[in-house]
């Protein structure tokens, strides 16, 4: 071939190859400028800078007088740039000393294709510092220097566990998971910010580089009807119900008669929500369960306060209106029976104070399905109430094109119908304050961060069931039922208190229990001008007497007087109420204990099965409040056998009443010396006694 060809051939070759390179150079330009832009600027921008969320401050809770319930506290996010951990292995053992990591941490530093990993969440300020003087002091191979910190907020409730199940909690992404904060949740979370740096290769902050920040916007406020101190009262007093009646649960409820704000409401057991037990899913979900709205009991005897109302505004009775109790009725063919012994003739107003179970089903009878549901529907039985609380039960009332004569007798009594503990303190709350359903309700107001209110709830009236005629004449027949029925174990002295005690079944499995019950006490003061009310309720108590007056009654009358102190409201007389020593009753027939206990100013109660007496609660030598009620067992499977020991019970910075109370409970005998509060004791707290042994209380009117 010629030579000049060739060169030619050789030339055109290399044309080609050097035009394809370039178009090939070309196509790849067009690629990374075109196609690929997008995508490859965003992993530009992501390589030399660094973005976050800044997370907004959930809103403040606070009580009807501003004492913050629940606040954001600053804390921290720990992060690592695990493209500078070398050896993760030896940094999670190294941080291990200040800040135990789990697997999920192991897994996020070994992906290095990203330039930050969070590896904890709401960490303190002292575990912080903790790290920042670790990572000055580890061996640089540790990898320490990958960790930088980023701003967090962690739910913080300053009184613990008081209020826990209404409060709620939220999650570690500050998302509201039960109580208020999930039923608030729009008005809590406020808005979260954000934030864009300018970083290095080891994730720095370029000296001098923009930065861009949108600040978080922090949630509103609520301002709760609760009174710090009265929940503290209620707190204080059903973990000494608790303990003492060795209940499954215990709930309290304390209301503003006139405007069905809530003031308190305590159900133990509870729980810490600043330590919230997350390993145990299901004991957590119980312990969050607020029962004083979702769960439903047949209420009892505290039933009977409108099965009266009912009676007496359509007419069918008066407190005059004579009766006749022979301890057991029958309707429909089943035999319905007095919690006692027979009453025989008494008037209306004396059934309710001996709660007498054959008068009420006369009342319900008389009243009829059509009047009766009436009432029933105007207190809000078998519906909501709309409590501004997740979860809440509308109760169980039968239909009234199903219900026959003898579920009416039962409902009369409290029986054959189920309520929530907030359902039945509004329905007993509209009895006794002029007539008027009120709406219950937990927040007042709800504020801007800067304290303005953007929005007021007020009280709302749902319907008005009775007269206030028939509202005032049913006050005075509670009043007497605490004076002298079977309430006296809630007397106040030198107070006007109306109430009455409750003795419900249990059902477990769809059967009755018979050896547990329900016991109650709805209470209200002062008793001619009601301003507060309070319902406690005992679930299935474990001591020999479990009504509603041992188990119950003597606690709302701790929680009551105390209460009533606290709002200044003033006794109508300075009246004490004397100790006296009970007798000895075992072994005498029915007829004599009962004479026995009245020389020295007691009444009793028996079990109504056999004539002679063979146990008696409190045990003889014990005192009681004159008026107070001893417990008389007739039946050899009741016979109470205390155990071989009982625990001392903490009586300091109690008073002399309170010592005498819980002692009495506990079946010890008191020394008191002095007056006041106990600022000593012997045996002390926690030691284990024979029943009956002697405690001394030394008192004074300065607690030390």
């Amino acid at each position: 071939m010629h030579p000049e060809l060739q060169v030619r051939k050789r030339m055109l070759l290399m044309t080609v190859v050097l035009g394809a390179l370039f178009l090939l150079v070309i196509g790849r330009l067009w690629q990374l400028t075109v196609l690929e832009s997008e995508a490859l600027t965003q992993r530009g921008v992501s390589q030399w800078t660094k973005e976050g969320v800044v997370t907004a401050r959930r809103g403040t809770i606070t009580d009807r007088n501003n004492n913050v319930l629940a606040l954001s506290a600053t804390s921290y996010m720990v992060c690592a740039d695990p493209r500078l951990v070398e050896d993760p292995e030896l940094f999670i053992e190294t941080l291990a000393q200040v800040l135990p990591l789990g697997e999920s941490a192991r897994v996020k530093l070994q992906d290095n294709t990203k330039g930050s990993v969070i590896l904890k969440r709401q960490v303190t300020r002292d575990v912080v510092d903790e790290i920042r003087r670790l990572k000055m002091e580890a061996d640089p191979k540790a990898g320490l220097a990958a960790i930088t910190f980023d701003e967090d907020a962690r739910r913080w409730y300053p009184y613990g566990q008081m209020l826990a199940q209404v409060l709620g909690l939220t999650n570690v992404d500050s998302l509201g998971q039960s109580g208020l904060e999930t039923q608030y949740e729009s008005v809590l979370a406020g808005q979260e910010g954000s934030y864009l740096r300018q970083v290095d290769a080891r994730n720095r902050v370029l000296a001098g580089s923009e930065s861009w920040y949108v600040p978080s916007q922090q949630g509103n406020t609520l301002k709760l009807t609760i009174d710090s101190t009265i929940q503290q009262i209620a707190e204080k007093a059903m973990r000494e119900c608790l303990e003492v009646n060795q209940a499954q649960s215990v709930t309290c409820l304390v209301s503003d008669v006139r405007t069905g704000a809530i003031l308190a409401m305590c159900i133990k057991p509870d729980y810490d929500p600043n330590e919230p037990p997350r390993n145990d899913v299901a004991s957590l979900t119980e312990l969050m369960r607020i029962t004083a709205i979702s769960d439903v009991y047949e209420p009892g005897s505290t039933f009977k306060i409108l099965t009266a109302a009912a009676a007496l505004d359509s007419g069918v009775t008066n407190p005059e209106d004579q009766f006749y109790c022979s301890a057991k009725v029958k309707v429909d063919g089943d035999t319905i029976r007095c919690w006692g012994a027979a009453h025989g003739a008494e008037t209306m107003a004396e059934g309710l104070m001996n709660s007498c179970n054959p008068v009420f089903v006369e009342l319900a009878l008389r009243m009829g399905t059509d009047t009766f549901y009436r009432y029933l529907s105007a207190f809000g039985l078998g519906k909501r109430t709309g409590v501004d609380l997740p979860g809440e039960s509308p109760g169980i009332l039968i239909g009234s094109r199903y219900v026959k004569d003898v579920d009416l007798a039962r409902i009369g009594f409290g029986q054959s119908v189920a309520v929530t503990p907030v359902q039945l303190m509004m329905a007993a709350n509209a009895a006794i304050n002029g007539g008027r359903l009120m709406k219950p309700y937990l927040v007042s107001e709800i504020q801007s961060p800067e304290g303005d209110v953007l929005q007021r709830y007020n009280p709302t009236v749902v319907a008005t069931p009775i007269r206030p005629e028939t509202s005032e004449t049913l006050r005075g027949l509670l009043e007497r039922v605490v004076e002298e029925g079977g309430g006296k174990n809630a007397r106040i002295a030198g107070y006007r208190i109306g109430g009455k005690t409750g003795t419900a079944q249990v059902y477990k499995e769809g059967r009755i229990v018979s050896d547990v019950h329900i016991g109650s006490f709805y209470g209200f003061a002062p008793a001619d001008d009601p301003l507060v009310s309070i319902l406690v309720i005992v679930n299935e108590a474990h001591v020999p007497v479990d009504y509603g007056g041992t188990t119950a009654a003597p606690f709302a009358k701790q929680v009551l007087g105390d209460v009533l102190q606290y709002m200044q409201i003033k006794p109508y007389a300075d009246e004490t109420i004397p100790n006296v020593v009970v007798p000895a009753i075992t072994g005498l027939t029915i007829s004599s204990a009962r004479r026995t206990l009245a020389e020295v100013g007691l009444e009793m109660l028996d079990d109504g099965v056999s004539q002679t007496v063979l146990d008696q609660l409190p045990p003889a030598g014990s005192e009681l409040p004159r008026g107070g009620h001893v417990m008389a067992y007739t039946a050899a499977s009741n016979q109470v056998t205390p155990e071989t020991l009982v625990l001392t019970p903490d009586f300091l910075g109690m008073s002399d009443v309170d010592c005498a109370r819980v002692a009495r409970l506990r079946g010890l005998t008191l020394q008191l010396e002095g007056t006041g509060w106990c600022i000593r004791q012997t045996p002390a707290a926690g030691e284990y006694v024979p029943p009956g042994t002697e405690v001394r209380i030394i008192l004074s009117q300065a607690e030390e």
